[in-house]
């Protein structure tokens, strides 16, 4: 297993994180347990999770997995997503974060979060709220590091120019979706990171399962994947996200494309997808949301996987057919 820095802090994670979202719905808590004690054993020292990860049960299960293995893992949860019907049970409100990280810590049998993520952006709230508590659990000693997921380059920006502006906790990590097919954070979020110093912690990065090669257009998303799911997340079905985010006919060309050049090269597409991830210098760690011990062999496999520049070149060209090149505002 190879480990990366988190940004410009000291602290050192796995370049694949165990992904957790689907533990306690599509994946059963025994197998789930099974999956996590097997990456630990494999050298991932790195567990992602979340509040409103099916109703809690998420953490609950990585809580029990990790007993008396705790304060050898990165842990990393999540709070902003709603979790309850009361009107303060979502947002990155003062008071939703108080209460969630209580929440979370109980769910988790632990005292502290190594990385605990802003989930996503919360427009009727300050960041200067948001920051001002979290740093307050910084002191505290209930999170060690704090993160965003989903901002853009803006928010971002912003973000850490307040945490400047007034000696707060910083960003020091942003989770965003990237893959062969999704790259648009090359264009301002990476740069940024790159410049500052903000870690990267890829989610999706198969595509949510459509760069396994395993689904097909003209056919119905097969059953048990994350196209199908019917739990709800956020108030909307997993399944519904997933398919409005991946499943077009333009993506399974390109998947095709991308499938071809993995086989002339003697890759296995899921290998050949995950690589091209961590080939990226700024990218941290790569959330692998892995559903059976078969996938985190394969998974924990790409990390061995080092693509030439031929590679490289040529899903640069799939990627230049999904978003032609144009003239951009900025140099």
């Amino acid at each position: 297993m190879h480990y990366r820095k988190l940004g410009r802090g000291g602290l050192k994670v796995s370049a694949i994180c165990l992904g957790t979202m689907m533990y306690g719905s599509q994946v059963s808590e025994t197998e789930s347990i099974r999956i996590i004690e097997r990456a630990l054993d494999d050298g991932v020292n790195f567990l992602d999770t979340a509040d409103s990860y099916v109703a809690g049960k998420s953490e609950q299960i990585v809580g029990k997995a990790l007993k008396g293995k705790r304060h050898s893992m990165v842990l990393a949860t999540k709070v902003g997503f709603s979790t309850g019907s009361n009107i303060n049970d979502v947002g990155l409100s003062r008071k939703h974060i108080m209460q969630g990280i209580e929440d979370s810590l109980h769910r988790l049998n632990t005292d502290y979060i190594d990385i605990y993520y802003a989930h996503q952006p919360d427009c009727e709230t300050p960041i200067e709220e948001t920051l001002h508590a979290m740093d307050n659990l910084v002191q505290e000693g209930k999170v060690r590091n704090i993160a965003c997921s989903n901002f853009t380059a803006w928010q971002l920006c912003k973000a850490l120019w307040v945490s400047d502006l007034h000696n707060l906790a910083r960003f020091d990590c942003v989770s965003s979706p990237y893959n062969l097919l999704t790259r648009d954070i090359e264009y301002e979020l990476l740069p940024l990171c790159a410049s500052e110093g903000v870690g990267v912690c890829v989610y999706n990065p198969l595509a949510g399962g459509l760069l396994t090669g395993k689904h097909d257009f003209n056919k119905p998303p097969k059953e048990g994947t994350r196209f199908t799911l019917n739990y709800e997340f956020d108030r909307e079905k997993i399944g519904g996200v997933y398919r409005a985010r991946y499943w077009s006919e333009t993506n399974f060309s390109a998947v095709a494309n991308i499938s071809r050049i993995a086989k002339e090269h003697g890759r296995s597409l899921p290998q050949f997808a995950l690589a091209w991830t961590l080939a990226n210098k700024t990218i941290t760690s790569a959330i692998c949301g892995v559903t059976s011990l078969k996938q985190l062999d394969e998974n924990i496999g790409a990390t061995k996987v080092k693509l030439t520049e031929e590679e490289l070149a040529a899903c640069d060209s799939v990627w230049q057919q999904l978003r032609p090149p144009r003239f951009f505002y900025g140099i």
